[in-house]
């Protein structure tokens, strides 16, 4: 059974929800998502002052997990 489909935009936006959620939100943080076959990931990019400030390391961890948890019930759109 296929999985639903959402396009990157609609997953990055549950992504920062979640993000808001279980930890501090870096504004500066950058999300992409990164296909490759039939699975995707996140990825993290920001500028050095954000990645910087404490906290940012948990924050792209939980990232991961979120990734990890949303691509086992999502496609990617296109």
């Amino acid at each position: 059974m296929s999985k639903p489909a959402r396009t990157e935009a609609e997953l990055i936006a549950m992504a920062r929800a979640e993000l808001k959620v279980h930890a501090d939100s870096f504004d500066g943080m950058a999300i992409s998502i990164i296909r490759d076959g039939d699975s995707w990931e996140f990825r993290a990019d920001a500028d050095q002052a954000t990645r910087d400030r404490p906290g940012f390391p948990e924050s792209v961890a939980m990232l991961v997990q979120i990734g990890d948890h949303l691509s086992k019930q999502y496609d990617v759109k296109g």
